[in-house]
């Protein structure tokens, strides 16, 4: 293998298998793993997030995996600092460093950069998660809508994450978030080659509702009510934590809440599946062992 650096960026949907297809591609390239999730980095997060096992932590080296503290703020902005000085030190020991996950705005983070946003009053934040949790989707999408209607024409109305970013800018600068986009990518000291997983809709389902029955008994609840002093932290405003919270507030029952889990989370795959289908670099295989060897062994050629 020549001197060239490369980072394998393995993304796709929720449940998809990008964790075990992972660790396969840094065993061949016997190199080490850096997450893309916005949620597993949290300690006290783990049968909600859909954290790797011990046992899957132990066979390849993981960074950004339960690193910090849900009493951080952790953002995109953040994890690209964190992100390039992680491959940069394991560069210094490997050729290949692995990037797995399913956050597409970490992922683009690394890759190209971000645009200078001003930093929100944490007192604005506060109170757009406050009203959110209040009074839901629709109330958020109104206020974006109202207030920045051009971010709302183009932007991802279905994504509290999203709405509630372009409304606190929208609120503390009153500029749009889209006056701040340049559009400029940055350039990377290194070769990146996506790969990016899929599955018939189906089976995604079925893996997802699977998954969703498993969190239950692995005792999502009890997770849930150990973080409930933190409820208000946006990584907290997501699926699997805020159904939960519904439940041990009283609002709803334990199988209802586990049914819009479900729900919740296939809209959310629907959603990664857009965000990665709009970037044409990436190549798409099924969560195959074999179609992933293919693509690593013709990567490793030209290297």
């Amino acid at each position: 293998m020549s001197g060239n650096k490369t980072v394998i960026i393995i993304a796709g949907p929720t449940a998809v298998g990008k964790t075990a297809l992972g660790i396969d591609a840094a065993q061949y390239f016997q190199a080490e793993i850096i997450s893309a999730d916005s949620r597993q980095c949290y300690k006290e997060l783990n049968i909600g997030v859909a954290r790797p096992s011990p046992e899957e932590l132990a066979v390849v080296p993981h960074h950004f995996i339960a690193s910090h503290s849900i009493e951080e703020k952790v953002t995109a902005a953040s994890f690209e600092q964190y992100a390039l000085e992680k491959a940069a030190d394991l560069f210094q020991m490997h050729d290949v460093v692995v990037m797995v996950g399913g956050t597409g705005l970490y992922i683009k983070a690394f890759c190209e950069g971000l645009d200078e946003v001003p930093e929100v009053p944490e007192e604005v934040r506060a109170q757009i998660i406050h009203n959110y949790q209040q009074h839901g989707l629709e109330w958020l999408q109104q206020e974006v809508q109202t207030r920045d209607p051009r971010f709302f024409a183009v932007g991802e109305i279905q994504n509290p994450h999203r709405l509630m970013r372009a409304l606190e800018v929208v609120m503390s600068t009153s500029q749009s978030i889209l006056d701040f986009r340049t559009g400029i990518k940055k350039q990377r000291p290194f070769n990146i080659i996506k790969i990016a997983l899929d599955l018939p809709r189906e089976q995604l389902h079925y893996n997802i509702n699977t998954r969703v029955d498993k969190m239950i008994e692995q005792g999502l609840v009890e997770e849930v009510r150990a973080v409930l002093p933190y409820r208000d932290h946006s990584a907290l405003q997501t699926v699997g934590y805020k159904e939960i919270f519904s439940y041990l507030d009283g609002e709803i029952g334990l199988s209802e809440a586990t049914e819009l889990i479900k729900r919740n989370t296939r809209q959310y795959a629907k959603r990664q599946l857009t965000w990665f289908r709009k970037d044409k670099a990436y190549n798409w295989i099924a969560p195959d062992k074999t179609q992933l060897q293919s693509l690593l062994q013709q990567t490793k050629k030209a290297l």
